[in-house]
């Protein structure tokens, strides 16, 4: 079963910035950070302010690790693996993402 589903082109994604996509019904957050040439999705759902608000979130990184931090209350999420920084109890759901051909596809799990 093939679970990647194409979402949009390179050129669609703004560098060092969020985007927001509906990918198979889910809200899913992508995020391009420029410098290191990688593209992340995660749930484009905040878990701790209960609304679909993280793609409007600030991106940089945490003692290396590349992250997001929450619009609304600040909480900081890794974009590889979505862990809550500040609470090991909260997680984001993460996407693996690939590009071929300039263009941007996600898989999703079930899909």
């Amino acid at each position: 079963m093939n679970n990647w589903i194409d979402v949009c082109t390179l050129d669609d994604l703004q560098p060092d910035s969020g985007v927001c996509a509906l990918v198979a019904g889910r809200q899913v957050a992508l995020f391009y950070l420029a410098r290191i040439q990688e593209i992340y999705a995660v749930a484009n759902f905040d878990p701790i302010g209960k609304a679909n608000v993280l793609s409007r979130g600030m991106i940089g990184d945490l003692g290396g690790e590349p992250m997001l931090a929450s619009p609304l209350y600040k909480q900081h999420y890794s974009l590889k693996t979505g862990a809550c920084f500040e609470n090991d109890a909260i997680r984001i759901a993460t996407y693996p993402v690939r590009v071929i051909e300039d263009r941007v596809a996600v898989k999703m799990a079930g899909e």
